[in-house]
């Protein structure tokens, strides 16, 4: 007789998965994920979100993930340039460093500089992107103030092997080639994909050196790798990696100093990047009640800093090793408790001269929700102690109130925390090793409507109270803990089916306020709007986009101030036949000149310039075999 040493995985094959799979949900446009980093449904979380699958990424034909982005109530992207310029994300008026990003789970910012390299992401080697707006500290610790943005890379099919094949070719001598194969079976699935992405750009600024004339140039190559295995119907396990690395070319309006003469020199400065996240999971249903996973991860954000003028070189790589340990236990029908744990280490390798190059967080949290049938709450605490700068617990609470079928209501508080980067804290001569976390604490009213079958309503009202935020102190010559902000603010959700055509509308209004000058918070519109019309004829489908944003000020004076546009952009796309799809999308269809960051140059302002009219027409081969 055989004896297994490992009973729980050498249960039978016609046992294996009864029930959806992790990457069956990620498929799905109803289930969210990142919210308690378990898969529940979109109206059962308290965080007001928006969800991107795979198929609305083949409709939309975003140029990147910045540019999908922008259709997310409450979010606006401020680049500085065409495709691979360094972009300003800002979720409910909070800054970039202040959200948290993941791929698969992993975190992939920059420890230096915070910066999450989301620009350079390959849009086709993503399954899915899942944003959460409000803060998420109490579940993931650091950073999450303004909201979790999470990148899913494609996911296998879970029956026979689908190539796929795409070409495409636009303006500023654009080439896109990607290659991929996904596949599997009742136990097994994969997915293995490659692409390379290249333009000639376009000039990013002007009024500035001649040698900044020049456009800059972006060239990208990816490889997205995922595999996972059921072993039984009790455990599976798997692993996910993305690699993204190229060149990218940009303008210093500000030229290079000569720290001897303090003279500036003309510059052609480009970055040599490299993005990449891996982890490997394991997956196991304990026993009827409890539900346990392992997720570990290793990210690394490198950075290579060149002139083609100059001999002048800046390094700046970190890596990052994690480890997530998650318990789910079922107590009864109506009450759920999550356990975990995390650590994760941080180290750099560069030039520049610090103090430390490592530093190591280690948490734990727990999460309880209660569903009832006249409310549901949750309740979440989680504590980080981190090398540096010691303890810091937040928590979070809701209250969910069925109005009747088809309305809620939903009430909540939450804490976040932001840990000050390398760059901060450890830079030799411009750092502050006395720097504080930064704090936050948000307070939300949620309104969730099915108005009828074919349509769905979503607002909030929301403040956020910002404390010890890390802003360069001019008296000191380095960052301090000096700012304090109060962010009001409105988003409104509305998708809406009629006459065969789908809408999907995003619009927000903030109010975000230094709390000693008064003034706006720099780089942050009070008013965007988002509007996506498609409708599908056959073999035919037709789209347009339409995205408006109100005048901000690029200085936290109030004095140099950047004035509001709107973007028109149409697509359509033809099924040639069942395996041949031809796609054309045309962006800034109106050639709007305009610029969502200024730089300053011999005294004077000026807008970064951003891509006017561009078409892409893209060819889609996906044979059956």
């Amino acid at each position: 007789m055989k004896i297994c040493a490992f009973p729980l995985l050498c249960l039978p094959a016609a046992t294996l998965a009864a029930e959806p799979t992790r990457d069956d949900a990620l498929k799905l446009p109803d289930v969210l994920i990142s919210a308690s980093r378990q898969v529940e449904s979109r109206t059962a979380t308290s965080a007001a979100n928006t969800v991107f699958t795979r198929s609305d990424i083949d409709r939309l034909q975003p140029s990147s993930v910045t540019d999908l982005l922008t259709r997310v109530p409450g979010v606006q992207v401020a680049p500085t340039g065409g495709r691979g310029s360094l972009p300003g994300i800002f979720i409910r008026g909070t800054k970039a460093a202040q959200t948290l990003v993941l791929v698969d789970g992993v975190r992939i910012a920059n420890a230096t500089s915070g910066d999450s390299g989301l620009q350079f992401l390959d849009v086709d080697q993503i399954e899915r992107v899942e944003v959460l707006r409000g803060s998420r500290s109490a579940v993931y610790g650091s950073d999450a103030i303004g909201g979790v943005i999470q990148i899913f890379t494609r996911r296998g099919a879970n029956q026979g092997l689908q190539p796929r094949l795409r070409l495409a070719a636009g303006s500023n001598q654009t080439w896109q080639r990607s290659l991929g194969l996904s596949g599997g079976d009742g136990a097994t699935r994969f997915n293995l994909g490659a692409s390379l992405d290249e333009t000639a750009g376009i000039d990013s600024t002007g009024a500035s050196f001649a040698s900044d004339g020049d456009h800059d140039a972006y060239r990208n190559r990816s490889l997205n790798l995922s595999l996972s295995h059921t072993f039984n119907e009790r455990f599976e396990a798997g692993l996910n990696l993305l690699d993204s690395r190229g060149r990218s070319e940009y303008d210093n309006p500000y030229g290079r100093l000569d720290e001897a003469t303090w003279e500036s020199y003309p510059q052609q400065p480009y970055t040599d990047f490299s993005v990449s996240s891996l982890g490997t999971w394991f997956d196991a249903q304990l026993n009827d009640t409890w539900h346990s996973r392992l997720e570990l991860g290793h990210s690394e954000n490198r950075d290579d800093k060149r002139d083609k003028l100059s001999d002048e070189r800046f390094i700046y790589n970190t890596y990052r090793d994690q480890v997530t340990w998650q318990n789910e236990l079922a107590l009864d029908e109506r009450n759920q408790l999550m356990l975990g744990a995390d650590w994760y280490e941080d180290r750099f390798h560069g030039t520049a001269n610090f103090s430390e190059d490592s530093r190591w967080n280690r948490a734990a949290f727990a999460q309880y929700r209660f569903t009832g049938e006249a409310f549901s709450s949750e309740l979440g605490i989680r504590q980080d102690r981190n090398q540096q700068y010691g303890s810091q617990t937040t928590w979070n609470a809701s209250l969910s109130v069925p109005l009747n079928p088809r309305n809620d209501m939903l009430l909540s508080y939450s804490e976040g925390f932001r840990a000050p980067t390398f760059n901060d804290l450890y830079d030799v001569r411009y750092g502050n090793p006395n720097l504080r976390p930064e704090h936050s604490k948000s307070y939300e009213v949620q309104w969730r409507s099915q108005l009828s079958d074919s349509s769905r309503l979503e607002t909030s009202l929301y403040r956020t109270e910002l404390r010890d935020a890390i802003s360069y102190d001019a008296t000191r010559n380095r960052p301090g803990n000096i700012a304090a902000a109060r962010i009001d603010g409105m988003e409104l959700s509305l998708t809406q089916e009629w006459a065969g055509w789908t809408s999907q509308l995003g619009l927000a209004v903030i109010d975000p306020r230094d709390r000693k000058s008064g003034h706006t918070l720099a780089r942050r519109a009070r008013r965007t709007l988002s509007l996506d019309l498609d409708r599908q004829l056959d073999r035919f489908n037709v789209g347009a986009s339409w995205q408006a944003v109100s005048g901000s000020y690029n200085d936290e004076g109030n004095n140099d101030a950047i004035a509001g546009y709107g973007l028109l952009g149409l697509r359509g796309g033809w099924a040639a036949t069942e395996e041949l799809k031809l796609d054309l999308k045309l962006d800034n269809l109106l050639d709007k000149r305009y610029s969502r960051t200024l730089y300053s140059y011999q005294g004077n302002s000026y807008g970064y310039r951003e891509e006017g009219r561009t078409w892409l027409l893209s060819l889609t081969w996906t044979p059956a075999l």
